[in-house]
């Protein structure tokens, strides 16, 4: 009898920090075993291709972009061994569930996203899917005032960092976030 061992594994941390860089390193290690690999994003995230995770330093991998979490299930293959879900703080708590059942079910699953949203809050599902997973990798970053390690993102917005109030969920990259340390992190409430 075969046995296999669902898992669930969370990539996290800042923008900028390589999250989905050692998501896609972990999908060619995979790959080179010979695992079969799906990977699903949000169709929301179209910044550098709309049927691929692509990192900001270029690197990239097929993806599905889907709408809901939910399409996941209707979208496995059945050979599938690894599931994979950049930028999975765009999704609703239904993803902590699919995550759950495909791990359940024997499958390793990998979920890259940002543990917090630029006011320095927990960010959507993450900190749920954080909790539940066997193994998490908090990565950092560089802040770009001093150089020291960062774990936030910095919203900007004409040169000033964003108030509080502004939208939780805007679709950018380095024209309009960076990493920052914590004594660098300005989340203006007024």
């Amino acid at each position: 009898m075969e046995h296999r061992s669902g898992s669930v594994e969370v990539i996290t941390g800042s923008m900028f920090c390589g999250k989905t860089d050692e998501l896609i390193r972990r999908l060619r290690r995979a790959t080179i075993a010979r695992q079969k690999v799906q990977v699903f994003k949000p169709a929301i995230d179209f910044r550098y291709a709309i049927r691929k995770v692509t990192s900001h330093a270029g690197n990239d991998f097929e993806a599905m972009p889907i709408e809901q979490a939910g399409e996941i299930l209707s979208h496995l293959d059945a050979e599938t061994n690894v599931v994979a879900i950049d930028e999975a703080q765009f999704f609703d708590n239904q993803i902590i569930d699919i995550v759950q059942r495909l791990a359940d079910s024997g499958l390793r699953v990998i979920v890259a996203g940002l543990d917090t949203d630029f006011r320095g809050e927990p960010f959507g599902p993450m900190p749920v899917l954080m909790a539940k997973a066997e193994h998490v990798d908090k990565l950092q970053a560089i802040c770009m005032v001093c150089g020291e390690p960062a774990s936030r993102t910095q919203r900007i917005i004409n040169g000033k960092p964003a108030r509080y109030d502004e939208p939780v969920v805007i679709i950018g990259a380095a024209e309009m976030y960076e990493a920052r340390c914590r004594q660098h992190h300005e989340v203006p409430k007024e």
